[in-house]
């Protein structure tokens, strides 16, 4: 038998017959589910769309939207509840880093966020906290903090040139909106982990009394997320949480704040993650759209992309504007 080459390797189509089809039969079992009794709510956000959320004033303005916007879309629009973005590797990284995964194209960079680039210390819960901002703290009108993961300092999310220049997008963003971001040394993933970043909230809500804290956490950071969410004192600071390639927490559907459904919570994975299996991820996606199908909750799957790729991927303007307009901002 002979095999005939394809001539068209480039080709998008091609491309995606290639991919493993697992995240496409989990949404096709939700669509198909649509028309079945006893169907888990979670697909009601695909089966009847997202209602829009009301007007609110302050939103991020457009910064390199042409190069940070997903670059395609395998399966739902971007303002949608669940989505699988199309994820290339060879577009997303060879093409866009001038030095693969360590330095982007200079073209995703703006260095405007440098004059005001601190390196700071806190003195609270009788230790020193070493963490970086970017903007100006008083009159803040967003703080948005990112948490890395295991093994990762503070200068991960302020590196301009790693993951595609996507820290350097954000840095712009809060520059540029009257906003802050901050990031630390996180000790532990537990209580004095919690802790730390409480006090950095608390330091800066103070200094800007109007604005809420959005924190973005990677990978194992999330722990610290989930515990933020369901501290009382945390979540009433909080506007929104950001999990990458992160776990979940099933403690949080039995809280305070999941029962209030006021505190957005974004969720962006790999499809080829190794470290945590996106499909559990999306099983508690699932059941937390079953316990509330309202609860403002938006799940991201990068098809083939592995650990890293939501940090890479996220589009950080569209993630937090829906998350002011989804508390009324």
């Amino acid at each position: 038998m002979i095999l005939l080459r394809p001539m068209f390797d480039n080709d998008a189509t091609l491309r995606e017959t290639r991919r493993v089809t697992s995240s496409f039969r989990f949404l096709r079992s939700l669509r198909h589910g649509c028309s079945r009794a006893g169907v888990v709510v979670f697909a009601l956000a695909l089966c009847m769309g997202v209602s829009a959320p009301a007007a609110a004033q302050y939103r991020l303005a457009p910064f390199k939207d042409r190069l940070f916007d997903y670059p395609g879309m395998l399966a739902g629009k971007p303002q949608d509840s669940f989505v699988i973005v199309d994820y290339d590797k060879r577009r997303d990284i060879h093409r866009r880093d001038k030095v693969w995964e360590r330095q982007v194209h200079g073209e995703y960079v703006s260095m405007k966020p440098r004059g005001t680039q601190e390196d700071l210390t806190l003195s609270a819960n009788g230790r020193t906290i070493s963490y970086m901002r970017v903007g100006r703290p008083r009159g803040a009108k967003s703080i948005v903090i990112y948490v890395h993961g295991q093994g990762g300092n503070r200068f991960q999310g302020m590196n301009d040139v790693s993951f595609g220049g996507n820290f350097n997008r954000i840095k712009n963003l809060m520059v540029r909106n009257s906003g802050i971001y901050l990031t630390l040394d996180v000790k532990d993933f537990k209580g004095q982990g919690e802790a730390d970043v409480k006090a950095l909230m608390r330091h800066y809500t103070r200094q800007s009394p109007g604005a809420r804290v959005y924190v973005a956490c990677g990978s194992m950071g999330g722990a610290l997320c989930w515990r933020l969410a369901k501290d009382g004192a945390a979540s009433s600071m909080l506007g929104g949480v950001l999990l990458m390639g992160s776990t979940w927490d099933e403690g949080f559907l039995s809280s305070a704040t999941f029962r209030n459904a006021r505190l957005p919570v974004y969720f962006g994975h790999g499809s080829w993650d190794k470290v945590y299996d996106w499909k559990k991820q999306a099983g508690f996606f699932e059941r937390l759209k079953a316990r509330n199908p309202r609860y403002p909750a938006r799940f991201a799957l990068f098809e083939t992309g592995t650990h890293g790729t939501p940090i890479r991927m996220t589009d950080w303007r569209l993630i937090l504007n829906w998350m002011f307009a989804a508390t009324g901002r």
